[in-house]
């Protein structure tokens, strides 16, 4: 079974100021830490090819969908992993991620939920989706990648709340109250 994985790094940072990606928390950037926590499948990052060159990853840009959101980025990876049996894909503020996440998110469609909330960037996908998905950025409506999810009939995979699973950094304020707490 081939699996891959997508970073979603494309949006603007506007709560933290400047792009929380390679803002760093113990010393390396938010984003080393969520490809870190994939583990050996293959990996994309969805975002601006110069700024993420130096990661060695295929990097994919947003396209013909571009500022329409995470979708655009899902729709690009799903483009990307045409020849996987599922796609899995998380935010570049998600630190914290289970080192089981890739293989609990299967079979796809499937999202991640812990602490009675739902995390729908934290998903994987089937490739055979992004037809759907094209259609959905195609028309008007909803950009939430909870509509997605829904349309397709993903399940929700229960995670342990440690208080700190999928906890997102939007702010510089979190990232140095993460830091403190002596989380690393």
């Amino acid at each position: 079974m081939l699996i891959k994985a997508l970073v979603l790094a494309g949006g603007a940072s506007s709560r933290f100021g400047s792009d929380k990606s390679l803002a760093l928390l113990a010393g390396r950037p938010l984003i080393a830490h969520v490809i870190a926590a994939l583990g050996e499948v293959p990996i994309a990052i969805s975002g601006d090819p110069v700024q993420y060159a130096g990661f060695g990853l295929p990097v994919l840009p947003d396209g013909a969908y571009a500022g329409q959101g995470p979708l655009a980025g899902i729709c690009a990876g799903l483009a990307w992993a045409a020849d996987a049996d599922a796609l899995i894909t998380v935010p570049c503020d998600t630190p914290f991620l289970p080192a089981d996440l890739v293989p609990r998110l299967l079979p796809a469609p499937a999202f991640a939920r812990a602490g009675g909330r739902d995390h729908f960037l934290a998903a994987s996908w089937p490739p055979s989706a992004q037809a759907q998905l094209r259609a959905m950025l195609d028309a008007e409506g909803s950009r939430k990648v909870e509509r997605l999810t829904r349309a397709l009939g993903a399940r929700a995979v229960e995670f342990e709340d440690d208080g700190r699973v999928f906890a997102n950094i939007n702010r510089r304020e979190e990232l140095d109250q993460w830091g403190r707490d002596g989380m690393w």
